[in-house]
């Protein structure tokens, strides 16, 4: 599938840093099998252990997964709104290793462009929002980008929404341009 065209004329552009775990610490938890294992099945696999904090309990809530399915963006990608789940975590791993780009600000007010970051994920890094911190949905590079999504289902609102009133684009490093 192709990346779909837009209009790329943005008042601010972000330009999207690698992923890392040490990054991402203040918006949550980077999901990749890296680090420490413990071998399991009779040593025919290995089980890389508690990779993220799972936030649900709040108000009834239960765990949820889903199944998510998302479209690629041509870069730059115009920024339309930012979410918050005040009532648990929200991750996502994606299951047909492609990568994306991941948009967040912290948890409490509505952000305002100096407080967004953007990361570009590899295909076989997933993350983890933690309660109330706000991201904009889903952005896929390259090709369809399929992920697993845990999240807080049961009573409650459980997303605010609100629209990113100026043009801001995030786009990605020059040598990351292209398809990996």
């Amino acid at each position: 599938m192709s990346a779909q065209s837009h209009d790329d004329t943005a008042a601010l552009t972000l330009t999207a840093v690698p992923l890392s775990p040490e990054a991402f610490a203040p918006f949550g938890d980077v999901i990749e099998s890296q680090g420490p294992s413990n071998p399991i099945n009779q040593g025919k696999g290995w089980r890389y252990p508690d990779l993220a904090r799972v936030d649900v309990a709040s108000g009834d809530g239960r765990t949820a997964i889903s199944r998510v399915a998302c479209v690629p963006e041509a870069t730059p990608v115009r920024l339309r709104l930012m979410e918050r789940h005040p009532l648990g975590s929200q991750a996502f791993i994606p299951v047909d290793g492609q990568r994306y780009i991941v948009v967040v600000a912290p948890a409490g007010e509505p952000p305002g462009p100096d407080a967004l970051r953007a990361f570009v994920a590899s295909g076989d890094q997933g993350i983890n929002y933690h309660r109330g911190v706000w991201h904009h949905p889903m952005i896929a590079l390259d090709n369809a980008c399929d992920f697993l999504e845990v999240h807080r289902a049961g009573p409650g609102n459980n997303c605010d929404e609100v629209e990113i009133g100026a043009r801001i684009a995030v786009r990605l490093p020059d040598s990351q341009e292209g398809p990996l």
